[in-house]
């Protein structure tokens, strides 16, 4: 059975699934940011490509053209929030989209080919990276002759041939969809797995957001969150990567001015309060912060909405305070047919199990969940990262 499963390799994770969009390494964060705006995807794939010459085979194409980073709405917002930004906001996404990489690890996207297997992929997610990116097969991209693009075009397509990746996410799930061989792993609880992780991030309920500015940044990095706690250590909330990126970059003004409580509340379910709004507008005036007060008021005047739905697993998790409901907001129209998790955090406690924590994060499309006690203080986190170590040992032992 678990020869059957190592058997898969890669490809059989890509059908489907649509190809990445990108952009060239030499693009501005302007151009970026129009790109995720218009775009399904919540993230863009950089490129560094020649065009100008022939090739004569994909080992060689591959070669010439490299995924070497990505970009997200967060990557934006951290960026615009950084001191130099805030007060010219328009100048500052006239920077290249290399400014947006520095703070990511080497190893986080990794080029890999279809016939790579499944368990060389976790090893590679168990050691640090987030993307795979894997060639699609399609006949009607081998050419001899690249075709020349624009410098900052963006293009689902690079150098003639598409491209896909898997996420922590993909490899997840498809370990659930087979779940049943990993009886009685699955049913152990993620305490005694050992599998949650006591060092996370965090910030006061009253501290000024932008003293989490750094901490998203690195959850980002992570795939994790920031959770807000009072003084207590009880988790109120979180501030999500996972939730930011379906926000405007204009959320930038609500960090620089807002406490972390008042945050949450910024980029909970049915967009923002008018009277933060205010609150927003009235501290960037009293900063002189003229040119991200110009952007925010012409932003805040016309903030679209998604629409107001809860399903019945979301009722059914448990959840440590009681937050707001209703839709939230998105940066466009064309994410309003999306499927968004509430910006509240998702919890689980030691005692649950592991396929149980599992179907939560996929429910919720994120990567990793909060464990609380029964009086909601937080114990720690629980990521894919660790999930996949535990099948990752699973497999090894079925094997011997």
């Amino acid at each position: 059975m678990a020869a059957r499963l190592l058997a898969h390799d890669v490809s059989d994770l890509c059908l489907g699934k649509p190809s990445i969009t990108s952009l060239p390494i030499s693009a501005t964060i302007h151009d970026a940011l129009t790109e995720l705006k218009s775009s399904e995807d919540t993230h863009i794939s950089i490129w560094t490509c020649t065009h100008n010459h022939l090739v004569v085979s994909d080992d060689q194409l591959i070669s010439e053209c490299r995924c070497v980073g990505k970009i997200c709405m967060v990557d934006i917002i951290c960026y615009l929030c950084k001191e130099d930004n805030i007060s010219d906001p328009s100048t500052a996404l006239k920077s290249p989209v290399s400014v947006l990489m520095s703070h990511g690890r080497p190893g986080v996207i990794q080029h890999v080919e279809p016939s790579f297997s499944l368990l060389q992929a976790i090893d590679l997610i168990i050691n640090g990276a987030q993307n795979l990116v894997i060639p699609i097969k399609n006949k009607t991209t081998k050419r001899k002759q690249l075709r020349q693009y624009p410098t900052n075009a963006p293009t689902a397509h690079v150098g003639g041939r598409e491209f896909c990746w898997l996420t922590q996410e993909d490899v997840v799930r498809f370990l659930l969809s087979s779940i049943g061989l990993f009886s009685p792993t699955a049913a152990f609880s993620i305490e005694s797995l050992g599998i949650i992780t006591t060092d996370f991030l965090t910030i006061n309920y009253h501290s000024p957001a932008s003293k989490a500015v750094h901490a998203i940044a690195s959850s980002l990095v992570e795939q994790t969150s920031v959770a807000v706690i009072d003084d207590d250590g009880v988790l109120i909330g979180e501030i999500s990567p996972f939730t930011l990126n379906y926000c405007d970059e204009m959320v930038a003004a609500a960090i620089t001015t807002l406490s972390a409580g008042d945050l949450m509340a910024y980029i909970d379910c049915g967009g923002p309060p008018e009277d933060i709004i205010k609150l927003v507008e009235e501290r960037l005036k009293e900063r002189n912060l003229t040119g991200m007060l110009e952007e925010f008021s012409v932003y805040s005047s016309g903030i679209p909405f998604c629409s107001n739905n809860s399903s019945s697993d979301e009722e059914s998790l448990p959840s440590p305070t009681t937050t707001r409901s209703g839709g939230r907001y998105n940066r466009s129209s064309s994410y309003s047919a999306r499927i968004m998790r509430r910006a509240e955090a998702i919890v689980c406690y030691p005692g649950s199990s592991l396929v149980a924590v599992m179907i939560q994060a996929i429910a919720h499309r994120v990567s990793y969940v909060w464990v609380i006690e029964e009086d909601c203080s937080v114990v720690g986190i629980v990521r894919f990262c660790g999930m996949l170590e535990v099948f990752r040992e699973h497999l090894e032992r079925m094997c011997d």
